[in-house]
């Protein structure tokens, strides 16, 4: 049995892990790498195994970071199985569909010009063809908490992560020459005591592979977090500006969706604003919500059984077209803008930031994690100017991190996660490096591995 890793090792974005076990070769998600790098000789190199040799791949959830080079995988020669959540399914389709197109405009638009491109080779990682075609490699459903036989020898468990719609750890119980190992991989580790989904699940293993993002750090409570929003809010609309989130389409967007509407009932923002869900993905993300109770928690099951529609408020509007996008730029004051990319690498928001980033009126929320080397790092790290769409941009706009928003487990939530487990093994990935090491320094395990790229451990 041998466990190695091929993404995400000592950085934040790429998940990729294989495990070797009864003669079979089992993949754990196959992730871009993101930031500044979404075409980056990182993401078209080789992947570091066969990609016909796979025979089964577990994608833990459907950020791009974790299935985006799925089509990529499949293009090389992938032909094996794809197992995930029914919601996983529904939504890893709409990503890499979304991540096609986006490679198929910056091609046509010159951007991201490579020595690839020079040789001759597709500007693109994938086409939507290419995208399309993947799909046709998804197999059985998994469901939280039911033990499914992948081959003799390996059963894998699916258990709720809490983290997006859909997102699962995988547990898997390997037996090869009569050793037996329980390896639990967490994919991304959600929050507990949110409002939307239920608390992140684990379960005891021998071996541990565990994501990092926040382990260095305590998130602001939930409660503080919404609270400092409403104030933001209420504070930019006095001044007469608006409020730019850069969103993450998945949970991030439909979370932000149910406190606008709950601060709205309750008074404390004003009765009555625009607010502007203006991403294509998130407004199919929204719609796919409800056709998974199985992912609610109570409260939200609640809402939906009453007829309520948790995410409405009655000035929201959805932005699907172009034009639409185009014309809030014509807004000066009392909207709340939510756009992608929540990195601000791409996507709508970096209009929205052109029109509003030098405005001393408007203010810019920061609510989810931004990537060294990306636009949202800049300006959170306090870059007085960027640069948009050629143009040097003065930031003059009110600047805000909440970090209790935050999809992710902080440290002490990361802690509690791996205490349960009792894993005499811990692995950390999916962390800036630093960030692994203060986390491993409160760890409680025999061993603590950070493994590089490429490296191989056995089981």
């Amino acid at each position: 049995m041998k466990l190695s890793f091929h993404g995400a090792d000592r950085d934040v974005t790429g998940s990729c892990h294989l495990v070797e076990c009864a003669g079979r070769r089992i993949l754990i998600d196959c992730g871009m790498y993101q930031g500044s790098r979404e075409l980056s000789e990182e993401n078209s190199e080789p992947f570091g195994f066969d990609p016909a040799a796979i025979d089964i791949l577990l994608l833990t959830h459907a950020h791009l970071d974790h299935c985006g080079r799925l089509p990529l995988l499949a293009k090389r020669g992938f032909r094996g199985e794809v197992v995930t959540t029914a919601a996983s399914r529904e939504l890893v389709r709409m990503v890499v569909l979304d991540a096609a197109h986006l490679q198929e405009e910056d091609a046509r638009h010159g951007a991201g010009h490579t020595q690839r491109q020079d040789a001759g080779e597709t500007a693109t990682l994938y086409s939507q063809l290419d995208a399309l075609n993947s799909m046709d490699r998804f197999g059985r459903v998994a469901a939280y908490g039911q033990p499914l036989e992948l081959v003799p020898g390996v059963r894998v468990t699916f258990l709720d992560a809490g983290h997006i719609l859909g997102s699962a750890g995988v547990l898997l119980e390997l037996e090869e020459q009569g050793t037996r190992r329980r390896v639990l991989l967490s994919g991304d580790i959600g929050n507990a005591g949110r409002p939307l989904l239920r608390d992140p699940v684990s379960v005891a293993a021998d071996v541990v592979v565990m994501e990092t993002t926040y382990g260095d750090r305590l998130h602001k409570p939930l409660a503080d977090s919404v609270a400092e929003l409403y104030k933001v809010v209420t504070e930019t609309f006095a001044r007469g500006g608006n409020v730019v989130i850069p969103t993450f389409a998945l949970e991030r967007a439909q979370e932000l969706l149910y406190f606008l509407r709950e601060g709205q009932e309750q008074g404390r923002v004003p009765a009555s604003f625009q607010v502007f869900l203006d991403s294509p993905m998130a407004i199919s993300a929204t719609d796919i919500f409800e056709h998974h109770p199985e992912c609610y928690n109570t409260k939200l099951a609640g809402f939906f059984q009453s007829g309520r529609d948790p995410f409405h408020l009655p000035s929201l509007q959805f932005t699907r077209e172009g034009a639409e996008s185009k014309a809030i730029n014509s807004i000066t004051g009392e909207a709340v803008i939510m756009a992608g990319a929540g990195m601000c690498t791409g996507g709508r928001v970096r209009h929205h930031l052109l029109h509003n980033l030098g405005r001393a009126e408007s203010s810019v929320v920061f609510v989810g994690y931004a990537a060294q080397g990306t636009l949202a790092r800049q300006i959170i790290d306090g870059a007085r100017n960027v640069s948009l769409f050629g143009e040097e941009i003065p930031v003059r706009a009110s600047i805000h991190t909440i970090g209790g928003f935050s999809a992710h487990a902080d440290q002490a939530e990361l802690l509690a996660w791996q205490s349960r487990t009792n894993a005499g093994t811990t692995i950390l990935v999916h962390g800036e490096e630093q960030t692994m090491k203060t986390l491993a320094a409160q760890i409680h395990a025999a061993h603590v591995l950070m493994p590089e790229l490429n490296a191989t451990v056995e089981l």
